[in-house]
């Protein structure tokens, strides 16, 4: 997607230092994998999207449905060391120019936000727990509570994660879809031949971000599934929990 004043990618597992397990552009400092070759795996990235790694901003990632204002003075937050990161958060939000917002993932969806008119931008980590806050709904509402971005001229890349074709949920996590979705849970449940249900997360970020105003145009969706394409990205449950992390990068480029 081509974006005025703003770089967006989703990295993928190749082309980095890191080894097995975690082979080998493992972007995340937390899975136990050598920190120095984290840090050289993200510079590398860092040159690809043009901005240095100490603008990058990394926040915690607890499965919540949180949303932080990210400002200059946190510019290089959980850039080069894990314990820097934005505490307690999923979700990170600026109109600071130069600054990369960053989010990691192995199953759970990677998402961006961009917003051309008020140049903001947004990213979020949106697992099981976070699709049903409706964490990307929070997310654009908090784009217009502090930056004045409409919904409608809000942009949406859903990046990679493992798809319904792979995600077994039990009735825990079934019952919870539909509380959040109600009769539209439907579409994103199908149940299967064991008395489960496979959950289509993709498709439920959809819903909730129409459901504030997104328009479904402006809603792009990379729809490879993280367990089915282990040799591309990494898979928490494909690889039983032994793997890196691959990441959802959005940046404002600096004014020339």
């Amino acid at each position: 997607m081509k974006l005025k004043g703003i770089s967006a990618l989703f990295t993928e597992r190749t082309g980095g230092t890191s080894e097995f397990p975690y082979t080998s552009c493992n972007l995340g400092f937390h899975v136990g994998d050598d920190p120095a070759r984290v840090v050289k795996n993200r510079e590398r990235v860092a040159e690809q999207i043009g901005v240095p790694l100490d603008a990058w901003v990394a926040g915690e990632q607890v499965h919540g449905a949180t949303v932080t204002v990210v400002t200059e003075e946190m510019r290089g937050r959980g850039a080069r060391e894990l314990d820097t990161w934005v505490p307690q958060t999923d979700a990170l939000i600026t109109n600071v120019r130069g600054i990369a917002l960053t989010t990691y993932a192995a199953d759970c969806v990677p998402i961006l936000f961009a917003d051309e008119e008020k140049q903001a931008i947004g990213v979020a980590h949106a697992g099981w727990k976070g699709t049903v806050a409706k964490i990307a709904a929070n997310t654009v509402l908090a784009m217009g509570e502090h930056f004045g971005s409409k919904p409608s001229d809000i942009q949406v890349m859903i990046g990679p994660s493992i798809g319904a074709c792979c995600y077994e949920v039990d009735a825990f996590v079934a019952d919870k879809v539909r509380a959040a979705f109600g009769e539209r849970a439907s579409e994103l449940l199908e149940p299967n031949e064991v008395g489960r249900w496979q959950l289509d997360l993709w498709q439920a970020n959809v819903l909730a971000l129409q459901e504030v105003g997104v328009r479904p145009e402006q809603i792009r969706r990379d729809d490879r599934c993280t367990s089915c394409q282990v040799d591309a990205l990494f898979s928490h449950r494909k690889e039983k929990g032994q793997t890196g992390r691959h990441a959802g990068i959005i940046a404002l480029k600096q004014e020339n």
